[in-house]
């Protein structure tokens, strides 16, 4: 079964770019998606930019309606993702703890739903 793990984290929450933390946060990430890809389970991941560089889209009345920025204004924010084919929910919450937004925010695994053939 596929699940996305979507991390989460406040704007300013963990170490400081540049510091020797930091640092280590990003190999953290390193080892965890290496650890993924070893395992055979890592599908996709990635980082987002921040939440200002989106562009919201709103059908109404058939009309397309645009407006800069995140749909909702919200304290954590949506950072990046993984994708994951595990063989069930543990296995994955067992990765996805690996994630270090998993200590400086929240990492929400959630299973992805089956649409059609796979």
């Amino acid at each position: 079964m596929k699940y996305i793990a979507l991390l989460y984290g406040e704007p300013d929450a963990g170490p400081t770019p540049g510091t020797p933390e930091f640092m280590e946060m990003l190999a953290g990430f390193e080892s965890a998606t290496q650890a993924m890809a070893e395992a055979g389970i890592l599908v996709d991941s990635g980082p987002l930019l921040p939440p200002q560089a989106a562009t919201t889209i709103r059908v109404r009345n058939g009309e397309t309606l645009l407006s800069d920025g995140p749909f909702a204004e919200i304290k954590e924010q949506l950072g990046g993702y993984y994708v994951l084919d595990c063989e069930d929910l543990d296995t994955a919450l067992r990765y996805a703890a690996m994630i270090p937004s998993a200590r400086y925010g929240s990492v929400e695994v959630r299973p992805l739903m089956v649409m059609g053939p796979h």
